[in-house]
């Protein structure tokens, strides 16, 4: 997940273009980009939006609202996806031992998931219309590889399935960054057409039923949009990045999230928003890296962004577990169903603060120690001023980028 501790209160140095440099000199670390943090949390108020809509609390006119502003929440999956390659890409550097990456990778979701899926199992188990795991499945979910057996997938915490996804990326990682390190300009923009390419053919695919079961959990098919972030982040290392800026970018990503209910419903729907997202992500980071105005570097939106993770991996157990009192889709009307609305949120993000203070900062430093801990997440380049990417800027960023699901719940009460 990127983590940024805190946003720069002045924009960082103005640096002019990033030119068509090589890579960072050794031991330069990257600077941190708080924009991506930033929208990190607005990519998080869409999946809570799209949960809320599935569980029914509102009916009529606020119902069909719900559905067009948040039925398309899904693809934010895709963005969280496309992020955590360009963030690892960006981060990670050729001297980080592999089973040091790994590690950081281990400490930075593994504490909030265990977690969870204990609170979701205590759950299962004593609240109604809760679907009981047996013990495989369980098992499956803890070890984060329950998402390559699709009738699995929503195992304990239906979120976690998108963890197993990262858990395949962060395994592969190493492997595909020294690959990736290899390639020259040509071959990396071959490779960002490539993986969009790949992604539009596996949604028409699934789109047209040529798989048994739909793809949008198998960890495998959801490879290229890791890889498009990964990409694109060697680019803008390299300074050879092409593209418009934030507010195009971000023009592109709202019209191909709207266009979303025009193709099926869930994973076919993903190539709409991936050139917005693959397009904004860059654009957010070049912004950052160049002292440019972005929304998104906001102090609290970065805060926000910071808790995102946590607030991704408790809110749909919060909205399960207000089945007990609220009902199964309780249709409301605008007024009461936009109060519920606040107090699900409410509860959410403060338990999500409660785990992110109490459980993701602590176990990380007992896992990695204070040492390493602070160089995944806070670790000033010692020779940023020289840097041919950006001459200041903020701290790094954190070496982590694990999402959170945007995927529909389809054993939540009011999924269609």
């Amino acid at each position: 997940m990127t983590t940024a501790t805190s946003a720069p209160r002045t924009p960082p140095a103005t640096v002019g273009t990033i030119g068509a440099t090589a890579t960072l000199p050794p031991g330069t670390r990257v600077p941190s980009l708080p924009s991506l943090t930033g929208l990190r949390w607005v990519a998080a108020l869409l999946v809570f939006g799209l949960h809320v809509r599935n569980f029914g609390y509102f009916g009529g006119d606020g119902n069909r609202f719900a559905t067009w502003a948040f039925g398309a929440g899904a693809t934010g999956v895709s963005f969280f996806f496309v992020l955590s390659g360009f963030v690892l890409m960006w981060s990670m550097s050729p001297r980080d031992h592999v089973l040091t990456f790994w590690r950081r990778r281990f400490a930075r979701i593994f504490p909030v998931h265990l977690v969870t899926a204990a609170i979701a199992l205590v759950m299962a188990f004593t609240l109604a219309h809760q679907a009981k795991p047996t013990p495989k499945q369980a098992m499956a979910n803890v070890l984060l590889v329950h998402s390559w057996w699709r009738p699995w997938w929503q195992t304990l915490d239906p979120v976690s399935w998108s963890l197993a996804c990262e858990a395949f990326f962060y395994a592969a990682f190493p492997l595909l960054a020294l690959v990736l390190r290899r390639l020259n300009t040509r071959a990396l923009a071959v490779l960002v057409g490539a993986s969009i390419v790949a992604v539009m053919v596996l949604a028409w695919a699934d789109a047209h039923h040529w798989f048994s079961e739909t793809v949008n959990s198998f960890p495998a098919a959801r490879l290229p949009e890791f890889l498009l972030g990964a990409a694109a982040a060697r680019l803008v290392l390299l300074g050879r990045w092409r593209g418009p800026g934030t507010e195009a970018s971000l023009a592109l990503a709202i019209i191909g999230y709207f266009l979303v209910p025009q193709f099926t419903a869930g994973y076919p729907g993903t190539p709409c928003t991936l050139i917005g997202f693959a397009l904004l992500i860059p654009a957010a980071a070049v912004a950052d890296l160049n002292g440019l105005p972005s929304l998104w570097r906001h102090r609290r939106l970065v805060r926000l962004g910071e808790l995102s993770f946590a607030f991704y991996m408790v809110h749909l157990l919060v909205l399960r577990a207000g089945v007990s009192v609220l009902g199964d889709s309780p249709h409301y009307g605008t007024p009461t169903g936009m109060a519920v609305t606040a107090v699900m949120f409410g509860v959410s993000l403060g338990l999500s603060w409660v785990l992110y203070e109490a459980v993701e900062r602590p176990a990380r430093l007992l896992l990695l120690g204070k040492r390493g801990a602070a160089r995944s997440r806070t670790a000033q380049p010692k020779a940023l001023s020289e840097s041919p990417v950006a001459r200041s800027g903020p701290r790094a960023p954190s070496a982590a980028a694990a999402p959170a699901s945007a995927e529909r719940d389809t054993s939540s009460p009011g999924s269609d």
